[in-house]
């Protein structure tokens, strides 16, 4: 628990100075040398202001570029060059997934990375992916935040990628990476070893350039391991060190954004609300899970001495408490890499990994979890607006039927893919002969997959044999609804209200910067965004958990 808590302290600490520099990187006001060599490099639409549907489609079109570029690479890697274990291209419908997870900052890997993939299609293809996807977040989020500002300008999409990336992700990533390299994480161009063991058999190692990956992998929550094993390998992170840094790397630009909102807005005490009601989440769920991780695996109490909690999956290097502790960050932030097996976290452990995905803005992705938390308090301030008779406003703007459409059609959207996804593959051979568990746990590991791809997550219940034609293309069809429909409809909603005339603030305005305010937003998160998913749970993980007590 102090674990946590530690962790939990020091990104609060990093988060609110990085958040100035965040806010003024994504300033409308902040030009300087950088934006004068970019207009000159690429023109004046490369900084000349969009309106939202401009923006949105430069967004877009941006990304669905990167995603066939990439798909290119994969398929034809081994013609590249960078491929000195002689790798072979993907075969089409895993190279279609690889390639929409990667630029949907998702992540989700139905491959061993260090066993498919050149070195070419790691760092050219993926680790630039890893980048622009991130950047892509905290652009849209920067622009949706100006929209709602004094400013009330989107801003322009290319102006923010390059920003984003190179003045934040790329600095801070190469710091972290030069940290790993110093505290053992590999960084080589060289092909793998060979190894000649004491027992007279001959061992391949596989290495590579993991540090670079695994810095931007961390930063920007995307989650991807260079290594099948992800975060549990010993080369991705080698000790208590390096999985507490991790960690906070985890953390700490999805908690820098909910400031960057405030600070772009000229509201820090809308945004203290806001993350206050992000922490209580977190926190809840976090204790939750080192709670039940702490607990015996009932499955196994008869058989096994678990004095220290639940060790089955758990790196033995972390423990079983910062392994549960990982389990929440991963999923609550869509970071999606892993420190243990979550497919052997208990019942209700597993339970708390699912609702960070289901909620998906207890801190969220880079950018878009305070994106998701921006329809939430569009509800709760139309909410507030019709218990006390008058026209919701935010933030000086009107709220009328067609924002709260837009809101309304954008919250939907996640529990039905995730819902529909697992009703489809629960009730057809393409996912009953895919688990490889009976009953209730097989149910779940279905439930979690579709919940990872729809929130843009990246981790699994790996008892799931989901590189198959039917999961490649569905999920990363999810992947792609779950991401883009969550990001443009907001921006709709915004450069709506931009457009809208400013209210002055009276004596009847519900105010958005009290503890009101918070709890209100507190009770719209959960009871629209976790009642929806509390049938699956009670088929999945509950019905899992009763299962074991009345075996013992």
């Amino acid at each position: 628990m102090l674990y946590g808590l530690a962790l939990f302290a020091s990104c609060l600490l990093l988060a609110w100075p990085l958040s100035r520099y965040m806010a003024w990187v994504f300033s409308p006001t902040s030009r300087g040398r950088f934006d004068s060599w970019l207009e000159r490099l690429v023109g004046e639409g490369a900084v000349a202001s969009q309106d939202w549907r401009r923006y949105a489609s430069s967004l877009v079109v941006f990304n669905a570029l990167m995603f066939a570029l990439v798909f290119l690479v994969l398929v034809f890697q081994h013609r590249l060059p960078l491929n000195p274990d002689a790798k072979p291209g993907l075969e089409p419908s895993l190279a279609f997934h690889t390639a929409i997870s990667f630029a949907t900052n998702t992540n989700l890997q139905h491959y061993s990375g260090e066993q498919s993939l050149s070195y070419f299609s790691q760092v050219v293809g993926l680790s630039w992916l890893q980048f622009v996807s991130a950047a892509t977040g905290l652009g849209a989020l920067a622009a949706i935040a100006r929209a709602l500002g004094p400013s009330r300008s989107v801003g322009n999409f290319y102006r923010d990628l390059l920003r984003g990336s190179l003045l934040l992700l790329l600095p801070i990533s190469v710091g972290f990476a030069s940290v790993l390299v110093l505290l053992g994480v590999p960084m080589t161009l060289d092909g793998a070893a060979v190894a000649h063991t004491l027992e007279g058999t001959t061992q391949t190692i596989a290495r590579g350039p993991v540090a670079g990956m695994l810095a931007i992998k961390q930063l920007g929550t995307n989650g991807g391991g260079f290594f099948g094993p992800n975060s549990t390998h010993p080369f991705e992170n080698p000790s208590q060190l390096t999985n507490a840094l991790s960690n906070v790397a985890i953390l700490l630009l999805p908690m820098a954004s909910v400031w960057m909102f405030g600070r772009l807005i000229g509201r820090i005490r809308h945004a203290t609300v806001i993350f206050g009601v992000m922490a209580v989440l977190f926190l809840v769920t976090a204790v939750g899970a080192l709670h039940f991780e702490a607990q015996p695996n009932l499955a196994a109490s008869s058989v096994v001495d678990q004095g220290l909690g639940n060790l089955e999956g758990k790196e033995l290097r972390v423990g079983a408490g910062p392994g549960a502790f990982w389990a929440v960050s991963t999923t609550a932030t869509s970071n999606g890499s892993v420190a243990a097996m979550h497919d052997s976290l208990s019942p209700l452990g597993g339970l708390t990994a699912l609702a960070g995905m289901w909620l998906n803005v207890s801190f969220g992705g880079v950018g878009v979890g305070m994106i998701n938390m921006f329809l939430y308090v569009v509800v709760a301030v139309f909410i507030a607006g019709l218990m006390v008779g008058r026209t919701p406003e935010y933030l000086g703007r009107k709220i009328e039927t067609r924002e709260m459409k837009i809101a309304a059609l954008a919250l939907l959207l996640h529990p039905l893919l995730i819902l529909g996804g697992t009703a489809l593959f629960a009730a057809t051979p393409w996912g009953v002969h895919s688990v490889a568990n009976p009953g209730s746990h097989g149910f779940s590991e279905i439930l979690y997959e579709m919940s990872s791809a729809a929130a843009n997550n990246g981790s699994g219940f790996e008892g799931l044999g989901d590189n198959t034609v039917p999961w490649n293309t569905l999920t990363g069809v999810w992947m792609f609804l779950g991401r883009y429909l969550p990001i443009v409809l907001p921006l709709a909603i915004a450069g709506f209200l931009a457009e809208k005339k400013v209210v002055p603030e009276t004596a009847g305005t519900f105010r958005t910067d009290t503890p009101l305010f918070g709890f209100l937003l507190l009770g719209s998160v959960l009871l629209l965004g976790g009642l929806l998913f509390l049938p699956a749970a009670v088929l999945g993980p509950i019905a899992e958990h009763l299962g074991m007590l009345g075996a013992r």
